[in-house]
């Protein structure tokens, strides 16, 4: 999911003055005590992650119910990971915990996963755990993509777009008919695994590249889709990350890239809070790399980002942005998101009442299909540098966010491998619906005439 927001010792400090809980200690002694300390400041050099206090564990917190409680409990230095009616599932350490509970907040410790405690030392196995082996690493997703490019060239093609910090080909995958000419067609963007823990994401590629190529010249639907569009898909943002979480042979709850950070013995950059629209500029990331909401020293540090920023502006021909919709897979909690993540406003700064209504339309069409939750993207709290923004705010495509499985529970992060297939299936109809809606994404609202016509 979107977690957590914490920027300097001001904005908590205005975040824990607006918190509607009673707290037993004031906002103020909660950041002079040791614990206040640790959650607003970093120590130079970065986190001593040996360290029992600094690892890992989610909690069940009860009390915020509205996005500013979020927003406030976030900016306290956890990750949110589940939203509910009054209550929310985190991730922190101990001692961020333990701030939580000076606060005033119900916090409780759910049980960890087995196969995501630390690892003994110096192992590395470089594969999924047991249970999990039906998922798929970069080497073995690069081979089964480069068996279906074998297989279906006549409508696959596949480009190496640019590297991961590492060195790892980040690829970009182009379904049409006719995939090896640049048409005049509607064009629509799939990414996935931005985040190194959403491994469900790279499945979610999978899928789509394997349903798309397979069915078409028999299934009508999805033959006619690829006559008439061009279908682009990303199915592995985070390569580094997704290789490093699962190194140990354990699980390291590991989300951002694997970038140095100049001047800290921290790694890595929050991808999803470095892209170059409204970057940093409403308390929705961190500007502290040991946070894992750090949003980079600047817009577009990260090299994954300038990869695909590269690629989306590539696809302006003639003065237009052919890419008209898109989806960025993300787990887990179930929703289908859209933008603004910046602003509670839906129509605030860059978004019309048509391109808003537009906007929920189709998200609530299709969370319908899958049974998520659709919502503007800030009424869970506020973020900011997110791709949906950037693709709506500097591109003006309709970009929407899907949080897959599981709603909670069932292994947050890490459901077993055997809800892959029903998970991703889960999905078609959603994408189908985007894709046919792709030449024209105003007609839901019933208005193609006023803004498509002569397109």
């Amino acid at each position: 999911m979107r977690p957590r927001i914490r920027g300097g010792r001001s904005t908590v400090l205005a975040a824990l003055l607006s918190l509607a809980l009673a707290a037993p200690i004031t906002a103020a002694q909660a950041l002079d005590s040791p614990a206040g300390a640790a959650a607003g400041a970093t120590a130079p050099g970065g986190a001593d992650r040996t360290n029992p206090d600094r690892q890992p564990h989610q909690y069940e917190v009860t009390g915020p119910a509205t996005p500013a409680a979020r927003t406030a409990l976030a900016a306290t230095g956890v990750s949110i990971d589940e939203v509910h009616a009054r209550s929310v599932v985190i991730t922190a350490d101990r001692t961020q915990a333990g701030t939580l509970r000076q606060l005033g907040y119900q916090v409780r410790q759910l049980p960890d996963l087995p196969t995501a405690r630390p690892a003994a030392p110096g192992t590395r196995v470089k594969d999924f755990p047991a249970g999990y082996t039906g998922y798929h690493t970069y080497a073995e997703a690069t081979k089964e993509i480069d068996t279906l490019v074998a297989k279906y060239p006549a409508i696959l093609s596949k480009q190496v777009i640019g590297r991961s910090h590492e060195g790892r080909n980040i690829l970009a995958l182009k379904l049409s008919k006719n995939v090896t000419k640049d048409e005049n067609e509607p064009e629509v963007l799939f990414t996935a695994h931005q985040h190194a823990r959403e491994h469900l994401t790279v499945e979610m590629a999978l899928y789509l590249l394997g349903e798309l190529t397979s069915k078409y010249g028999s299934d009508p639907r999805v033959t006619k889709i690829l006559d008439s569009r061009e279908i682009w898909i990303v199915p592995d943002l985070n390569p580094d990350g997704g290789a490093y979480d699962i190194a140990s042979g354990r699980f390291r709850m590991w989300r951002k890239n694997r970038q140095p950070n100049a001047g800290t013995s921290e790694v890595g950059t929050d991808l999803n809070r470095n892209w170059a629209f409204k970057w940093g500029c409403c308390d929705g990331s961190s500007d502290d790399p040991a946070d894992e909401t750090y949003r980079g020293p600047s817009a577009a540090s990260a090299p994954e980002v300038q990869v695909v920023s590269k690629f989306v502006r590539s696809r302006v021909v003639g003065g237009k942005q052919q890419i008209k919709a898109a989806i960025d897979f993300h787990t887990y909690s179930e929703l289908v998101l859209w933008p603004q993540g910046f602003t509670h406003d839906p129509t605030g700064p860059g978004m019309t009442q048509d391109e808003h209504d537009t906007f929920a339309t189709l998200g609530k069409k299709m969370a319908a299909t899958n049974g998520y939750t659709p919502e503007q993207s800030s009424e869970l709290y506020i973020t900011d540098g997110s791709i949906d923004d950037w693709l709506w705010g500097d591109q003006k495509v309709f970009a929407y966010t899907f949080e897959m499985y599981p709603s909670s529970g069932h292994g947050g992060f890490y459901p077993k491998d055997s809800v892959i297939a029903k998970e991703t299936a889960r999905n078609r109809e959603a994408v189908l619906q985007l894709l046919e809606t792709a030449d024209c994404v105003y007609r839901v609202i019933g208005k193609e005439g006023q803004y498509c016509k002569g397109r």
